[in-house]
């Protein structure tokens, strides 16, 4: 079994924390990626305690550890989410994605391990001087929102370098390899969403999942049009990272004059990574899991092929 900080903080088979995807990361895929070994998180936006309370239930039912993601700029509108999401007691509360400090202090003040994202070196400073105790190095690959800045693999080098806590890797990762790679980088584990999109536990509908499984690489465009296409008013300084349809090939790079029509899109938006490539087959949580799990047998083959290589230059 692959041992870093994560799993042995949270008492993990795989160095894994799937991503808080609102809209598709409820109770229900929490639990199951939770159950399989990984750590599973809740993605909650806006809407009422109560339901998110209920969802941390289902999480927990599972009898493991689960987590909460957040985002700053809505909490500043509903405070109480916050509050709600601490007593569940969860094991980690990510808060990212605008004024975090406030939020992450109360994180950390309630003895709850505290996340955030960062999509550059400079944000991951603040991060540590605002007292995270992880780190999530987000590279523009990585699907729904953030920042486009750095593709995870610089960004991952130049936090590992820079910061002093465990830090995760999230942008791309969807594969036992792309597991390898990060831990072998020197990450504490990976943060991983999009291979998360297609479960059979996910709230998302079947139809996007169909789509991600449909979807290459390149099949994705990272834009503010389709926030502004459904009237959701994110910080400018994040987009989101989606399947490309009419609507975001239609308005993409026309974000002022879509803004000033006041124009609305009737096209769902499925947030994806470039890691969509990857993902083949709706299936459940427990098999994306294992598969992700094959990163001990890659990095172990890895391993004695340098012992291999060196012995040969003695």
């Amino acid at each position: 079994m692959i041992s870093t900080w994560l799993t042995d903080r949270f008492d993990l088979a795989v160095p894994i924390v799937s991503a808080p995807m609102a809209g598709v990361a409820l109770g229900r895929l929490a639990g199951a990626v939770s159950a399989a070994g990984a750590l599973g998180t809740i993605g909650y936006a806006i809407g009422k305690p109560e339901e998110l309370k209920a969802e941390a239930g289902i999480a927990a039912s599972s009898g493991r550890p689960f987590g909460i993601g957040l985002l700053a700029w809505l909490l500043d509108h509903q405070p109480e989410l916050l509050d709600a999401a601490l007593e569940t007691r969860p094991a980690l509360i990510s808060v990212s994605f605008g004024d975090c400090a406030p939020y992450l202090r109360k994180v950390r003040d309630a003895g709850v391990v505290a996340v955030t994202q960062v999509g550059t070196v400079a944000e991951a400073r603040e991060a540590v001087d605002l007292g995270v105790d992880i780190v999530v190095a987000r590279g523009g690959e990585g699907g729904g929102h953030g920042r486009d800045a750095v593709a995870t693999l610089p960004l991952l080098q130049g936090v590992l370098d820079t910061v002093d806590v465990p830090v995760l890797a999230a942008g791309g990762i969807a594969t036992a390899r792309g597991l390898a790679a990060v831990l072998a980088a020197g990450a504490a584990g990976a943060w991983v969403g999009s291979a998360f999109t297609a479960c059979t536990e996910g709230a998302n509908a079947d139809a996007a999942k169909s789509a991600v499984v449909d979807a290459v690489e390149t099949d994705t465009i990272y834009t503010t049009a389709l926030d502004l296409g459904r009237g959701a008013h994110w910080p400018s300084e994040y987009g989101g990272r989606a399947i490309r349809n009419t609507f975001a090939e239609t308005w993409h790079g026309r974000e002022a004059e879509l803004e000033a029509a006041g124009t609305r899109s009737d096209e769902p938006a499925v947030w994806v990574g470039e890691a969509a490539g990857l993902v083949r087959e709706i299936r459940p949580a427990a098999d994306v899991v294992a598969d992700l799990a094959g990163a001990e047998d890659l990095l172990i083959t890895m391993w004695q092929r340098c012992t291999d290589l060196r012995d040969q230059m003695r």
